[in-house]
Formats: structure tokens, sequence, C-alpha cells
């Protein structure tokens, strides 16, 4: 009984971080969508909270802060190895926390989300841009992307540390 019980939660981590990266995908793609319709030139602007953000379309073929220009299909292999991976482990480590499924969840949706704009245009579409502070331009799997890992790594450094885990070593 105990074991089934174990099993139906190892089933919705598994669930929960499918559904983490399907939902940052769509809400990551459909914020592109939205900002190409509305600003639909490269470099213009809308403001979106005033004195603080603005809308300025973009499009980085780089990384973070542009770095890495032009390498697309390398960064293209690395979303698809870390969403693998991050699969793999939610997928391998039943007794891992809820919480830790669904962080890794958003780390991959959004790395998914710019992997799309990768494929199908060859650029990630940027657009959150600070008004009162110089700062990269960016988007909502950005966001997923960064709280995400943040996330994961206190998590994961809590998982690892856990009595339970160090008791089976």
């Amino acid at each position: 009984m105990a074991r089934l019980a174990s099993s139906a939660r190892h089933g919705s981590r598994v669930m929960a971080f499918w559904l983490a990266v399907m939902l940052v995908t769509l809400l990551d793609q459909a914020t592109k969508a939205a900002v190409r319709q509305l600003l639909q030139v490269e470099g213009a602007t809308r403001e979106f909270i005033p004195h603080v953000m603005e809308l300025r379309l973009s499009y980085n073929t780089g990384a973070a802060f542009s770095i890495g220009r032009g390498a697309g299909l390398i960064f293209i292999a690395l979303a698809i190895i870390v969403l693998a991976l991050m699969a793999v482990f939610v997928w391998r480590t039943p007794d891992a926390p809820l919480s830790l499924a669904i962080s890794m969840g958003c780390v991959a949706g959004g790395g998914l989300g710019n992997m799309i704009d990768r494929i199908i245009s060859g650029a990630v579409t940027d657009f959150f841009c600070t008004t009162f502070i110089d700062f990269a331009i960016f988007n909502v799997a950005d966001i997923f992307v960064t709280c995400g890992l943040a996330v994961t790594f206190i998590l994961l450094a809590r998982f690892d540390a856990s009595p339970s885990k160090r008791e089976h070593a």
C-alpha cells in the first residue's frame, strides 16, 4: 500500500514537471506573440510601468546580455540537453519534493520557450526593458529560467542535505 502511494506521488511530481513546462512555454510564447503584434517593428517601444519598465521589441541571436551572438544551434542543443536532464532527474528521483519538480519545470519551460524562438526565427524575442537602470532586455522565459534556477538550487541543496538522503548514502 505504501509503495502504491509512493508511486502515485512520483507520478504527480512527473506530471507537475511537465505541466509547468507546458504552462511556462505557453505563457512565454503568448506574451511574445502579443508584443510582436503590438509593437511590430524592432526597437518600437510602449510604456508599461511608468518610470520603471517599457516594452521594447528586440530580437536577440545570443544568450543573456547578447553573449554568444550567432551560436543559435549551440543554444538549441543546450536547451534540449537541459530539458532532458531535468526530465530524467524528476523521473529517476521519486523522493524529490514536488516543489523541486515544479521549479525544474519552470526552468525547462523557459528554455523551451526561447528554443522555439531560435528554431522558428533564428532569434529570441525580448521585450521587457527597465527604464530606471540600464539593464538587459528580457522576456517571460528569461524570468522563469532565472528565478527557477535560483529556487531549484536552493531546493536541491535542501533535498541533498535532508536526513532521509543522508540515511540512504
